[in-house]
């Protein structure tokens, strides 16, 4: 299995009660400065509870923590009976759990929302704070769904009517091209703060984590223990190197555009993107290429990397949305060296992700396998993607 959104949660996950009550004390810090600059320059407050929902509990014997939570933040239906709420799974993956939650209001309509439940030990790997400061900039944008509210260890947001796509979606043509236009549109978003690429600041966080750890289980440690890390470290210094002197754009990045994360109203022909966990300035060639690598679909069948004919058809339409046609031959040239460097970036990057995966989730997934099986199709790639990157930039020194 590859798509990190798609693996559930057992029921029996859980965290220490001491380290649930840090977790959602960092939550609570995180959600009560949610006073959002909004794009027009106004202050928009975010509705705030300090409730929090039991992510370990069926959903039947969550739904009266989830009717409090609702009360509480939306004091419209603070009146209403139980009955008129209903909740459902939507989806459960390593880094949240989706719920769709509908009220039956006094006038008879029915509000659906989507509740988030925040995985737990997420904050290892990503940063909420990041992730709440560009999520209201997104959605006026028209991305993703609309932030309702923030909660002790979640988001409600708006709920979404369309289906979630396949990994084989990804590279049927017209769907590429929309997603490649989407994209695009998506890197144009500025968001607050500094602009500075968190590529390779994350990579090595992730590495100096994943490279110092121990495992109760034997046979974890001794798999783990057969990991060179003082290669992996050379691996990322070279590739940093390689990719720096290919001057790729910055721009606010999904960072983890899998199938998971695409939506298609097929009676609309409307795609969405959705969650921004991983969202951060940073490269167009890695968005990009980490796109590419999930054609490889739940079973990591690599085989499905597109081919540089899809890639180009891919570029074009996001390098020139409106004229597909018209991106000069240079222009493709570069970002399919561009991409296919990061390419390899991806691959480290979720590798040394699931290392850190493998201590701290309590979710019964082979995160070792994981780390691997992404490091060694990395290993696999990377003398091609490299002498790629090395000849474009010695004919571009001649040019």
């Amino acid at each position: 299995m590859c798509d990190r959104t798609m693996i559930t949660y057992p029921s029996n996950s859980h965290l220490s009660a001491l380290h649930c009550t840090e977790v959602n004390c960092t939550y609570k810090i995180i959600a009560m400065d949610v006073s959002i600059k909004a794009p027009n320059n106004s202050n928009l407050q975010i509705p705030y509870s300090s409730l929090t929902v039991d992510h370990t509990l069926p959903v039947p014997d969550m739904k009266p923590a989830l009717v409090n939570l609702c009360k509480d933040l939306f004091k419209k239906w603070s009146n209403l009976d139980e009955s008129l709420f209903f909740a459902e799974r939507v989806s459960g993956g390593i880094t949240n759990l989706l719920l769709k939650v509908s009220v039956k209001e006094q006038n008879g309509n029915t509000v659906h929302v989507t509740v988030r439940l925040y995985g737990p030990n997420t904050e290892y790997v990503i940063n909420r704070e990041r992730e709440l400061q560009a999520i209201h900039y997104l959605s006026a944008a028209g991305f993703g769904a609309k932030l309702l509210g923030v909660f002790g260890n979640g988001m409600v947001q708006s709920f979404i009517h369309a289906r979630t796509l396949e990994p084989s979606d990804m590279r049927e043509p017209k769907l590429a091209a929309e997603i490649a236009k989407q994209l695009n549109r998506f890197h144009q978003v500025e968001i607050p703060g500094s602009k500075e690429p968190q590529l390779w600041v994350d990579i090595f966080k992730f590495f100096e984590r994943a490279s110092t750890l121990t495992f109760d289980d034997h046979e974890k440690q001794k798999r783990y223990d057969t990991i060179s890390f003082k290669e992996i470290h050379t691996e990322l210094i070279k590739l940093k190197e390689l990719t720096g002197r290919l001057d790729a754009p910055v721009v606010f990045a999904h960072n983890d555009l899998l199938s998971g994360n695409l939506m298609l109203n097929d009676v609309e022909e409307k795609l969405y993107i959705i969650d921004f966990e991983y969202g951060s300035y940073s490269y167009r060639g890695f968005d990009i290429g980490n796109h590419f690598n999930e054609y490889a679909g739940y079973d990591c069948d690599y085989s499905l990397y597109p081919s540089k004919d899809e890639q180009y058809h891919f570029f074009r339409n996001y390098l020139q949305p409106e004229s597909p046609d018209k991106v000069p031959e240079k222009d493709l040239k570069r970002l399919y060296v561009e991409t296919s460097c990061y390419m390899l970036a991806s691959h480290l990057y979720w590798a040394l992700w699931a290392l850190i995966q493998a201590k701290m989730s309590p979710i019964d997934f082979d995160y070792l396998g994981y780390f691997f099986l992404r490091y060694n199709e990395y290993k696999r790639q990377k003398d091609t993607c490299l002498s790629l990157g090395e000849s474009y930039l010695s004919r571009s020194k001649t040019e």
